[in-house]
């Protein structure tokens, strides 16, 4: 393929198949959705409604076919860098389903149809046209990643220089099969040296940079990726143009900008173009509301439904253990500023007067109570939190709260780790639910707050909460599974965040979409 044509197979040919397979999947699924409402025991359930034969419903369920699919093109799902994401894709289906369901639902109350738009058939044509979705879906991935497809949807990139960031990323792209991207090799620069090396060890050479023209047109590139931007003055032009003549894409891997490299955003001050970092959503007033929203009514039903459980845990420290239940210690929340924890006391009394050096309590502490390990192992203690979130100084899902002391200590000796209290630290939190808690490394835990951070909305936080409850496992057990696996077996839809104080903290702990985000 020359390097003035377009890749017709993955820009055109499959993303039109894709839509395709997703307007049928949504015909299918809402049709079963009207055969469930009007030929099964579940239609007693609902309003009887006249004349709704197949005939004169087929007009209604065509509407929402359209709605669903103009729902799926605002949300750029058929864009063509999402053949290879499975996951990010069932998250822009379940996203535009769910907004469709609304929609559909408004417009039968807005527009008057004959026969009416019947609301138990909608909302069992969400579910039904979720499951022809996604088992559609899963098939399309399968035969993508099965065959010779994948070669020749997979974007080809050179690397061009060397640093930790390009053995970082190289790592994680070769470590999944069906990554987006596949690395060609390298292309070498001049050395300014020692510290690394020309090229990424274990990759080709395809050759020096001022053989840069033939390299992208034998190996056919899609992405050069520059890992460095020392260069000589209008060196990165000069190769920049290369690229644009042979129709390849070039980008950088961020150096200059350590944290919240997703959220940056070109301004102009008068005829000056400037870079910075933009409001994030999770920061704004809108998402702030949204958020709360949620917290409010997510901890109203915890306190709830935990009473009972919490009632019986009370009773069995004081049998233990003479003393308050309850266990307040002063932690450090959004923009600094401080409040008193509260968590059922697993401990014996006045444990803490000796914890001032410790980040997290030994799971083999002889200070423990019985009980206390127990609840630890469930995470029990941590249920009235649930009045600290509805007091409006936590969330449900956050950045762990930290002690004051340890605040100060960690700001000192981990980069970047202030932001983190942008927000309302949480009862659960991304890097919790990726195995990153207690006896683990703090640098991992700190990377995951500000990817979060950076990409927070509210069907975000739902995933946590659900994951929360898939992997309530106990601390060593959680600290072990963070050793021994990559995240990259777990599917995840957040860009990269910025890199952590050295390379070996952080190698092998960011999900391959995560590296991808670098040059997509």
């Amino acid at each position: 393929m020359s390097r003035g044509k377009p890749n017709q197979l993955r820009q055109v040919i499959l993303p039109l198949i894709s839509a395709a397979g997703d307007s049928v999947a949504s015909f299918t699924g809402i049709a079963a959705g009207y055969f469930l409402r009007f030929h099964t025991p579940l239609g007693s359930l609902g309003i009887q409604v006249p004349n709704a034969t197949f005939q004169l419903y087929l007009p209604l369920m065509a509407v929402g076919v359209a709605l669903l699919m103009a729902s799926f093109a605002y949300l750029d799902l058929y864009d063509s860098r999402l053949l290879l994401r499975k996951y990010r894709s069932l998250a822009l289906l379940f996203k535009g389903t769910t907004f469709w369901l609304f929609a559909y639902l408004g417009v039968s109350l807005a527009l008057k149809f004959d026969p009416p738009i019947s609301r138990l058939f909608v909302a069992l044509s969400y579910l039904t046209i979720l499951a022809a979705l996604f088992a559609w879906r899963s098939a399309f991935f399968s035969v993508l990643t099965r065959t010779r497809l994948r070669d020749q949807i997979q974007r080809r990139v050179a690397i061009l220089g060397c640093n930790d960031r390009a053995v970082d990323l190289v790592e994680e792209i070769s470590r999944d099969t069906v990554h987006p991207f596949t690395v060609v090799g390298t292309v070498t620069e001049p050395e300014i040296s020692e510290a690394f090396p020309t090229a990424v060890p274990g990759i080709p050479i395809l050759g020096s940079v001022d053989d840069l023209p033939r390299i992208l047109r034998q190996h056919r590139i899609d992405i050069v990726l520059a890992v460095r931007l020392d260069r000589a003055e209008g060196e990165t032009l000069r190769l920049m143009e290369v690229c644009e003549r042979h129709y390849v894409e070039w980008k950088v891997v961020p150096d200059a900008f350590e944290i919240f490299v997703s959220n940056l955003r070109l301004q102009t001050v008068g005829r000056t173009p400037v870079l910075g970092i933009e409001e994030f959503a999770v920061t704004r007033l809108s998402g702030r509301i949204l958020k709360r929203m949620m917290d409010l009514a997510g901890a109203s039903i915890g306190l709830v439904v935990s009473a009972p459980i919490m009632a019986c845990l009370a009773w069995l420290i004081r049998r233990e253990s003479k003393g308050p239940v309850f266990f307040h210690q002063e932690r450090v929340g959004a923009h600094h500023r401080k409040f008193q924890i509260c968590k059922l006391r697993s401990m014996q009394v006045d444990a803490e007067k000796a914890d001032n050096q410790i980040q997290s309590t030994l799971s083999e502490d002889q200070r423990l109570l019985r009980i206390g390990r127990f609840m630890r192992r469930w995470n029990l203690d941590e249920l009235p939190q649930f009045w600290n979130v509805l007091k409006g100084e936590m969330s449900l899902v956050g950045p762990r709260p930290e002690r004051p002391y340890h605040v100060d200590r960690l700001a000192e000796e981990i980069p970047h780790y202030m932001p983190r209290h942008l927000v309302k630290p949480g009862i659960t939190g991304w890097a919790q639910v990726h195995g990153l808690r207690g006896e683990t490394d703090l640098t991992q835990r700190i990377q995951y707050d500000i990817t979060y951070i950076e990409n927070w909305t509210p069907i975000l936080d739902l995933q946590i909460l659900m994951m929360t409850f898939l992997r309530w496992r106990d601390d060593s057990f959680t600290a072990n599974t963070a050793k021994a696996a990559s995240p990259v077996d777990t599917p995840t839809v957040l860009p990269a965040v910025g890199r952590p104080a050295s390379r070996h903290q952080k190698r092998g702990h960011i999900s391959a979409l995560q590296a991808d985000s670098f040059v997509d």
